[in-house]
C-alpha cells in the first residue's frame, strides 16, 4: 500500500466571496455600462452585456465594481475621476450605503472634501456621462442607483495592487497605463483644477 502525502496548501480552498452580477440603473434613467476599452458611461439599451457588472464584496459595506465583459475595475482617483483599472487597488473599493429612498449610493472609501469631509459619489448626469466625484450630491438623482440582480456567484477575493503600481497618486492623476475617465477621454498628466469650494 503507497502513502500519498498530501500539502495543506493544497487542499485548502479558495476565499470565497458571495456577490452578484448586476446591472445599475440610475435615477437619471440610464445602466451604467463599462465597454472593453474603458469606457464608462451611461446607456439606454438594458440588453447590453456591457450593463453587467460583477459587484464583490471587499469589507463591511464595500464593494469592489468590475465590468463582466471588460474585466476592468471601476475606480475613483485623488481628483474625483471615474476610471477603470485593470488592476484592484485601494481606488476601486467603493462604499456601498441605502439612501433614504431606497436607492444605492456608491462613494470612494479613499477620497472626500478636504474641508467639509463630505464624500465623493459615483454618478451620471442627465445625459449619461459620468460626473466628477466631488461635484456629485448622495441627494441628488445623478448619485442613485438601483441594482438589478442577475444572479448570485461566489468570487475570489481580488487581489489588492498598490496605487503606485499604476505610477499615480494623489496630486497626478494622470497614468502611462491606459485610464480611461470621464466617458472615455484618456488623461494624461492632469494638473488638479479643483474649483468647488468643498460644495
Amino acid at each position: 500500500m503507497e502513502i500519498i502525502k498530501v500539502d495543506k496548501a493544497d487542499k485548502a480552498p479558495e476565499p470565497q466571496l458571495k456577490g452578484i452580477v448586476t446591472r445599475l440603473f440610475s435615477e437619471q434613467g440610464f445602466y451604467l455600462q463599462m465597454k472593453p476599452d474603458g469606457t464608462i458611461n451611461g446607456t439606454k439599451d438594458e440588453n447590453s452585456d456591457y450593463t453587467l457588472f460583477n459587484l464583490i464584496p471587499v469589507g463591511l459595506r464595500v464593494v469592489a465594481i468590475q465590468g463582466v465583459k471588460a474585466g476592468l475595475y471601476a475606480a475613483m482617483n485623488g481628483e474625483g475621476f471615474l476610471y477603470t483599472s485593470d488592476l484592484f487597488t485601494v481606488e476601486a473599493k467603493f462604499k456601498e450605503s441605502v439612501f433614504e429612498n431606497y436607492y444605492v449610493i456608491y462613494s470612494s472609501t479613499l477620497y472626500r472634501q478636504h474641508e467639509s469631509g463630505r464624500a465623493w459619489y459615483m454618478g451620471l448626469n442627465k445625459d449619461g456621462v459620468v460626473m466628477k466625484g466631488n461635484r456629485v450630491k448622495k441627494t441628488k438623482p445623478s448619485s442613485h442607483f438601483v441594482p438589478r440582480p442577475i444572479e448570485v456567484c461566489m468570487y475570489k477575493e481580488p487581489s489588492l495592487h498598490d496605487i503606485e503600481e499604476k505610477g499615480r497618486s494623489r496630486k497626478d492623476s494622470g497614468t502611462d497605463a491606459p485610464a480611461l475617465l470621464n466617458g472615455g477621454v484618456k488623461v494624461a498628466g492632469q494638473v488638479s483644477t479643483e474649483q468647488d469650494g468643498g460644495s
